[in-house]
């Protein structure tokens, strides 16, 4: 596959409910959480599109293009993706909630999709024991983890699958999912612990504390 323009999305239209309002405009480290996952987004690609709330549409913020969300995060990608021009060969998909991902991630989701892959996402093993319940809370089975993965973003996609997987309107929690649904081949590659999703507010401070701490090195973070 050869290596054509890479656009990035950063998804930034959400209320925040879980959290208690629009924690990507919280600070993390003396910057705003979106304007971190921008940065990273933007090294990463050859430009950026931000979708952000209808109204926050104007505020500074440094991205080629903004464009108001949709009400649900898939009609969001939509939105950013309709900006992205037809000559785009890899479309880099970020959560503006993920602001530390690092730059390893999305070389390696981006590397994968160059290689020949729909899809790329970044996954972490899961080492919490999984129960089943049923609607009382009763345990109806222990979940085998050991071919199970939790993803993150930065996720990457060929630009044509991306557009197709969405071209019905779907709904989904992640793009991926989308793609799959649509017959393309989706690959897992190695995520990291700095790209944690930011969902309450001890998650900001779990990542403030990250942020502010020289000595952590993010390799030694790396999961096998």
């Amino acid at each position: 596959m050869s290596a054509g323009p890479v656009w990035g999305i950063v998804v930034a239209a959400g209320g925040g409910d879980r959290y208690g309002g629009p924690k990507q405009y919280e600070s993390l480290g003396g910057a705003r959480v979106i304007d971190l996952a921008l940065a990273a987004t933007a090294a990463a690609c050859d430009s950026v599109v931000a979708v952000v709330p209808a109204e926050r549409l104007d505020d500074p913020i440094s991205a080629d293009a903004v464009v108001a969300g949709g009400s649900t995060r898939s009609a969001s990608v939509r939105a950013g993706l309709a900006l992205v021009p037809d000559d785009a060969e890899v479309v880099v998909v970020h959560d503006a909630a993920r602001p530390l991902a690092p730059a390893a991630v999305f070389g390696r989701v981006v590397g994968a999709v160059l290689a020949g892959a729909d899809g790329a996402v970044p996954g972490l093993a899961v080492t919490d024991t999984l129960k089943q319940v049923d609607d009382r809370g009763t345990v109806t089975a222990t979940i085998p983890r050991g071919s199970l993965v939790t993803v993150q973003t930065p996720q990457a996609f060929r630009a044509e699958a991306l557009r197709r997987a969405h071209a019905a309107g779907g709904e989904a929690t992640d793009d991926a999912r989308l793609v799959e649904s649509t017959g393309g081949t989706v690959e897992v590659v190695t995520g990291h612990r700095l790209a944690a999703k930011i969902t309450e507010p001890l998650d900001l401070i779990v990542l403030e504390v990250l942020a502010a701490a020289d000595q952590v090195d993010p390799a030694r973070m790396e999961e096998p």
